[in-house]
Order: structure tokens, then sequence, then C-alpha cells
């Protein structure tokens, strides 16, 4: 191919080209923008968990200053419920009822936030005061707030009539063969643990607004998402009952997805309501306790789990039981999350046989859905401590059992009990290199040092495996404008990954065209007709293989274009510099005289799409290396060393941050964040004040490399990374805050958060009568 290389294509570490714009005060996310006229709403929500509710006026908010509507649900049943497509098959084939979310409740409240009324006004605070004229009578009911006592006999019922509060129940696996393997097993380790329930906090609050467009007959909805297509689609096809071309869906920059603003939430559908009834537009945006409130939350799993083992420690057979949290309604992706989890239930590890049994719970407590990983840090975390507790059991090192069970190279492609095909693998390349990189070595000689200064120390692993980029595609158009820019559409939506940067890369390098000439479009569903969004790793490895595959479509016709100008061969014709020139003379022109030579748009339009028919399966080793002061519990990250295997690298700088963030995240679930509900249903860390978000001090700098080995799935190899860091570090921190307790008070277990109030309250409860505190 006649294509100079230039020095941004892949695996180049460019620099991100979007934060000229986020540094200097020049990003526009959705609240920033004010179109003429906007008007402000606010949600009035509920202030108890459970019960039911009258509203006996309005009269009086709808007469307060400024106020130009007031909406309670009565006012939209014409408006269908937000639904949820992913519940899974239960064992006797059938999939079970859902319980779907109203835009506004009619005479029922299921948690605290749920909505009830939304009044729009001149200004927000206008609003806010005038919901609180609203006179309104709730009649409170005992609520049910935790996952582990939802299914206990005389446990009040989130639905009374559904009789239980099972939402559902999966059965994955071979239960006959699991109890087989587990009669033979010389040994059986059984771990039981909650993995704890997370509030995603991503920077920017959500924001929305809408517009009623009369001219066009169509709404306009403007909001931070992840992917405006399934956001218009569901809103068009759920909630209005009416064809997707009467909605046009628009995201601007946004501070921050993580899963959770993939979602279709109420305020989006209120906004449009109220601006085509009033006649201009509105705009609704949350505050961080709204935030808390009512965004879809992640993880909340209570788990036990067996592993069955011969007399050398191979690992027989895994029996999982499993009770999931859904909240009080069932959220858009809820039911798939712990299922898709399940999937991965083996990990990296050649395990025989495989019974995970999944029971879902409704509380009264805000839904639970997809969050970085969504299902596989949980899976991750459970594989990843049962396995240490396994070698502590059998008296042998992390890093031993490991070695004794992981999938072998020679066993590629290896079908999972779950019937995920893992195309490559060398895992425990990846964990020696880490062990070597972290030290693992020398690590008594530094537990010794700790301990004579009074502290505990410990060490930890995790080697994971995820599934990502599943089967699919993503296209990419690209266009040569006039000027000679390079104009990216795809149906993709950056969150801060920096994909105005990496699809810029992939065109550059097949145009020799500097990455500053190429412009990424994303969010606009009338730009571009269909996409997948952004979520579950797949931008790059399904977006990116697109864009290279347009870039090299409109390469080609770059080509011909300039050698009909040249009087030359399409074959002696190279680009470079934004020009197309005959290869070994100085005759050339630039792209914008390529531009004005087309004869048809078409003939500086290049399409790319790569269809994948497997997910890809990044994995890697995380080690944590902690150490305690058992007079404080508190826990210093003291090493952090990761070697992780993403196939190929597009740009280190990018990949690099996407690792540290979500190792950030996965540490914050270890060590420090907790999202907790009263019995009576009332969220009691509803603020920075209480929930405990990772600082800058709780983290070291980390030792982060990578040892790739090629996905055979993907065309250009690449596997995926946006969720790897999370999914890897929360077991490697947990691991290694319990390997200090146990090497020096034997606790084996303790419960995330780690605290220093329940690492403190562990070690005085393991000291011995006669041992000093």
């Amino acid at each position: 191919m006649n294509v100079m290389t230039p020095k941004f294509g892949m695996g180049a570490s460019v620099l991100r080209k979007e934060d000229d714009a986020f540094i200097t005060g020049r990003g526009r996310y959705t609240d920033d923008i004010a179109p003429a006229g906007t008007l402000h709403g606010y949600v009035l929500r509920s202030p108890v968990a459970k019960g039911t509710f009258s509203i006996a006026s309005t009269e009086a908010a709808r007469a307060a200053p400024g106020v130009h509507l007031v909406l309670t649900g009565a006012d939209l049943a014409h408006l269908g419920d937000l639904k949820s497509g992913a519940m899974q098959k239960q064992p006797d084939g059938s999939r079970a009822p859902t319980r779907d979310i109203p835009i506004l409740c009619r005479d029922r409240v299921n948690y605290v936030g749920d909505a009830v009324a939304f009044v729009v006004a001149d200004t927000r605070a206008l609003a806010q005061d005038a919901a609180e004229l609203i006179e309104i009578d709730f009649d409170a009911e005992d609520a049910v707030a935790g996952t582990a006592v939802a299914l206990e006999e005389g446990a009040d019922l989130v639905w009374p009539e559904l009789g239980s509060n099972k939402a559902f129940e999966y059965r994955i696996g071979d239960a006959g063969k699991t109890a087989a393997a587990f009669d033979k097993a010389s040994r059986v380790t059984r771990v039981e643990f909650i993995n704890n329930r997370l509030v995603c906090n991503y920077m920017e609050p959500r924001s929305a607004i809408g517009e009623w467009r009369g001219d066009e007959d169509r709404f306009v909805l403007t909001t931070g998402s992840q992917g405006v297509h399934s956001m218009r689609r569901i809103i068009a096809e759920q909630v209005f009952e009416m064809p997707q071309e009467k909605l046009r869906v628009v995201t601007p920059d946004v501070g921050g997805g993580f899963g959770p603003k993939t979602f279709v939430y109420r305020e989006y559908p209120l906004v449009l309501e109220a601006a085509k009834r009033i006649g201009r537009p509105v705009k609704w945006t949350g505050d961080r306790t709204e935030h808390f409130l009512t965004d879809a939350q992640g993880r909340d799993n209570v788990v036990e789990a067996e592993m069955a083992m011969d007399e050398n420690g191979r690992f027989l057979a895994l029996r999982v039981r499993l009770l999931a949290n859904l909240g009080a309604y069932i959220s858009q992706y809820g039911p798939f999350i712990p299922y898709v989890g399940a999937s991965m239930s083996t990990g990296v590890y050649d395990i025989d046989a495989l019974d995970v049994h999944i029971t879902g719970v409704y509380t009264n407590t805000c839904p639970v859905d997809a969050y970085r990983g969504a299902g596989r840090p949980e899976a991750a975390f459970l594989l990843e401590k049962l396995v240490d507790a396994c070698a502590r059991d059998l008296g042998i090192g992390p890093d031993e059992i490991r070695r004794r069970n992981f999938i072998r190279p020679e066993q590629f492609p290896y079908v999972t009990q779950t019937g995920r095909s893992y195309d490559v693998g060398e895992f425990a390349g990846h964990m020696e290199l880490a062990m070597e990189r972290a030290g693992w070595g020398g690590f008594e000689e530094r537990r010794a040092a700790s301990k004579a200064e009074g502290k505990l120390r410990g060490i930890g692993m995790a080697t994971y495996i995820e599934a990502c980029a599943f089967a699919g595609s993503e296209p990419a158009h690209v266009e040569l404008n006039e000027d000679g820019t390079v104009t990216v559409l795809i149906g993709t939506q950056s969150n801060g990954q920096g994909h105005a940067t990496a699809y810029a890369q992939f065109v550059a390098e097949k145009l020799g065209i500097d990455i500053a000439r190429v412009n990424v479009h994303q969010g606009d569903t009338d730009r571009l007709a269909s996409g997948g969004g952004t979520g579950g790793s797949r931008s790059i490895p399904l977006g990116g293989v697109s864009a290279a595959r347009a870039g090299e479509d409109l390469a080609e016709k770059i080509r011909r274009i300039a050698a009909d100008e040249l009087e030359a061969s399409a074959a002696d014709i190279e680009l470079v510099e934004g020009t197309a020139r005959i290869v070994g003379t100085d005759r050339r022109i630039d792209f914008a005289e390529v531009a004005r030579a087309a004869k048809s748009p078409d003939d500086i339009k290049g399409f790319g799409e790569f269809v994948q028919d497997e997910a890809t399966y990044p994995n890697g080793t995380h080690i944590c290396e902690v150490e305690i002061d058992p007079q404080t519990g508190r826990t210093s990250i003291v090493g952090y060393t990761i070697v992780d295997d993403f196939g190929a690298t597009v740009n280190p700088i990018l990949l690099a941050g996407q690792v540290h963030g979500g190792v950030v995240q996965g540490v914050g679930q270890a060590l420090t964040e907790n999202t907790v509900y009263s019995d009576d249903g009332q969220l009691l860390t509803a603020s920075f004040m209480d929930y405990g978000m990772p600082r800058a001090d709780d983290i070291p700098s980390f030792h982060f490399e990578t040892r790739n080995v090629p996905s055979t799935t993907n065309a250009l190899g690449i596997k995926g990374a946006g969720e790897a860091g999370t999914i890897g570090a929360t077991p490697a921190a947990l691991n290694a805050v319990t390997d200090a307790l146990h090497r020096a008070y034997g606790i084996g277990h303790i419960e995330m958060p780690a605290t220093p109030s329940r690492i403190w309250q562990a070690i005085e409860e393991a000291r011995s009568p006669s041992e000093p505190a």
C-alpha cells in the first residue's frame, strides 16, 4: 500500500487531541447548553422507601411564581413505562415477569427517590420551591432493603402480588456433573461474602434538555449518554409509541459514563413531554444527591462458592450460589448482569464442571444495573477470592495453585463450561512477569521491615480474564471535506476514553494525514442513522477496525481521483502529509484539490464495517502490596503492578489512562466504597461526606505494562481494555489485605470495603487475650 506511515498510527503514544478544549474550559456538556427560552425542571421524589400516596392538590404549586407546568402520574397515562428486555430464561424455559419503571409513580412508591411529580419553572430554584407546595400524603409501609434478607420467611414484599421478593432464577452449568465431582473431591474450600453495592459517581451528574420542534414535527433530546441510538429507540418506541424519526437525540461532551449513562431515565421523557406542552425548551439537571438516590447502582451480590479439588490441588468443580439485588424495579439490563458475569465463572482456570445458581431479588432500593465491567468484576472477584482461600487451605502459595490450574497455551482454542470460546492466552506468562516486576521474591524481606515498625504487610494477586467487544459490529464512515480535512462518523460515544484521538489514529494512518486534520463526530442521530454505543469495551476492538477499513476505502478513492488529475496510474500514487503524489516525483495535489476534483460526493466518502463473530478476552495479572497499621486499621497500598494482555496496543497513553482509572475504581470497592441503606430503606450514604470515594493519597504510582498475545478473533488482534483495570483490581487489593491479616492473626476473610474500622475490629477480635493492643 502506498501510504507513508505517520508517527501517529496504531501503536503510537499520541497525546489526546480532545484535551486542549477540556483543560481550557471549552468543553461543552449538556448543562452548558441553553437554547433560547429554556425553562427548568425539578423532580419531586419520594421520602419513603415503600408505601402509597395521594396528591390532594397541585393548585398552589401551579400558581407559584414562575411556574409553567406541574405533571403527576395522572397526567402521563399516554406514556409507556421504561421496560427491560434483558430477562433471561429460567430453568423451566420461562422468562420471569418484570416490574417496569413508570415515568411518574401513580399511587405507589418503591424506593427513596422514586419520582412523584415534575415541576417546570423559570429557574430550578423556583421549580423546587413550587414542588414543596404540592399537597401530597404518603402512607409509609414496612420495607425490605437488604439482599441477604429479601427471601427470608416473613420478609416484607416489594411487590405483594408476586408472593415473594424473587425476581428470577437462573441455572448455569451441569449440576449433576458438578455434584459427582464434589463427591470424589479430596478437599473442598468454601467462601461466603458480600459483593458490596456501589454508586457510580461520574464527574458530571446527569442532565437533559427537551425541545419540541413544531416546524419539524419532532422532539429533540440533548443529554449525556453512552449512545444516542438506543436511547432514541427506547424513548420513541417504548415511552411515546411513535416512530424513531420523530425524535432526534444529541449527546455533547460527557463527563464519565461507566455503564449507568447508557440507560434511559425518567427525566428524559419528562423534559420532552413538558417541552411539547409548554412550547419552550425544558432543562433538567440533577445534583449529586439525586445521583446517589436515583442513578442505577452496581454490584450488590451475596455469594456462597465452593471449589472441589483433588489431592494435588487441581480444580475439579466450582459451585456458586448467588443472590443478586435488582432494586425496586427491573432496570434496562439489570437481569442480564449476573447472567453475563456467570458466563465467566471459571476464569483462567481449566475447571471441568460448573454449577451456578443465581436468584435475583427485589428490594426497596434504587435499581441495580451495569457498572464498569457489568458482571465480570463480580465473577472475577468471586473466583480470585476463592482461589486464594484454596491456596491457604492447601498450604501452598497463591501463585503455585494458579500455575497448577491455568488453561495451558496448547489447550487453545478453549471452550469453557459456559460456552465461552477463548481464542488465545498465556496466563502463566503474564503472572510470572508481574511477579518479577513486583519483586515477589523479596516480599518476606519487606514484610520483616514492616514488622519491625509495628506494621502488617501483605501481598495479593489476581489473574483475571474478561469477555468484551461482544459479537457484532460498529460501522464507520469517513468523508473528505473541501478544506482537505477528514470527518469520521461512528455510532459509539466517548465518555472520556479518548475516541477523538484513537479513531483519528486509525484513519490518519491509512490516509497519511496529521491527526489534527481528522475530526471525529459522534452523538447525533441526524448525522448517523444507527450505532451500537459505547459499553462492554467494544468501541476500539469493533469501531477501531471499522474506522481503519473506512480509511482504507477512502484512501483508494483519493488515489483514483489523484491519478486522473495527475495523469498517472492509481497504483503509482502515494498519500503523504495530506497530499497525493506520484511515487518518486514531486508531482502532487493536496487533499483539498482532490475534494474539489471529485465528480460525486460519494467519490470522497469511505465506509468500513468489521463484523466480529465472538467476544474478545483480555486478561492479565494484578499484584497489590499493602501495609496495615494494626493500631488504626489503616491500609496503605505500597506497591501495585499490572501486566495485561490486550492483544494489541492502539495508543499506550490512552491505554494507561484506562487501566489506571479502572484500578482506582476497583481499589475503591475493595477499600473505601460502600452503599448503605437502613432497614427501612433510607440511603445513609447519600453524599461524599458518607460515601468513601478513593482519593489520590489512597493510590500509589502504578507499574503497568503489556504482554500482548494478539487475538485471533479480532482483525487487528485487539482485545479491549476499558473495563479490565476494575476487574483485576478489586480481588488483588482485597487478597493483599487478607494476606496481611492471615499472616499476622489467622484471619482468612474480611468483607469489602476493608475500611480501617472493619480491619481494626477484625484484629481486635482475633488477638489472643495476652497480646497487647
